[in-house]
């Protein structure tokens, strides 16, 4: 799907219809996303974060903190079963939300309605962040909370972190998602 190089299936389409109706009906209630059209909706959030993909191999573990709105994490579910996710969300209601898009697009994974400083990490070799309120501020403590070893897949503005680990996001010029080892982060 253009400049994303993402090849998706009818039924995967299906599925990232069903939550996209889902999110829209829940979004006036709990502020998932900014409003947008169905278009920008699909490039902005579902497309940026298919980004990860290329960056986790088969039947990798990773855990989403931040979940919110369940960007980047169930996009990347439903195009890959093979995934193994913990969504991380301090908001009850946010997580109910994720529960529900969860079944929606019929797939499984671990939701864990804490703020991420409270809990210890679970043993994954993932770590993806869209949208952590005050994200530049808990930057340290996440990198710091990752599991050893783990590979961070954080999406931010230019100036997050050192620019030989940002991949830029293709249609923008000032958002990137960052990929690089919490043991080299800090």
């Amino acid at each position: 799907m253009g400049s994303y190089d993402v090849d998706l299936s009818q039924e995967t389409i299906a599925q990232l219809g069903e939550y996209y109706s889902l999110l829209r009906r829940w979004n006036d209630r709990l502020h998932l996303v900014a409003p947008c059209s169905p278009e920008e909706f699909a490039t902005r959030h579902v497309l940026e974060s298919l980004l990860l993909l290329k960056h986790l191999p088969q039947d990798a573990k990773i855990a989403d903190v931040g979940s919110g709105a369940g960007l980047p994490i169930i996009p990347c579910l439903v195009a890959r079963p093979d995934l193994e996710a913990t969504l991380i969300e301090s908001s009850q209601k946010k997580a109910v939300f994720l529960r529900e898009a969860l079944n929606a697009v019929g797939r499984r994974a671990t939701i864990v309605a804490r703020r991420f400083e409270e809990i210890e990490a679970p043993e994954v070799s993932f770590v993806s962040c869209r949208a952590l309120d005050q994200f530049r501020d808990k930057l340290p403590a996440l990198i710091e909370w990752a599991p050893k070893g783990a590979t961070l897949l954080l999406f931010g503005g230019g100036g997050l972190l050192p620019t030989s680990n940002r991949i830029p996001i293709p249609q923008s010029e000032r958002r990137f998602l960052y990929v690089l080892a919490a043991d080299d982060a800090d």
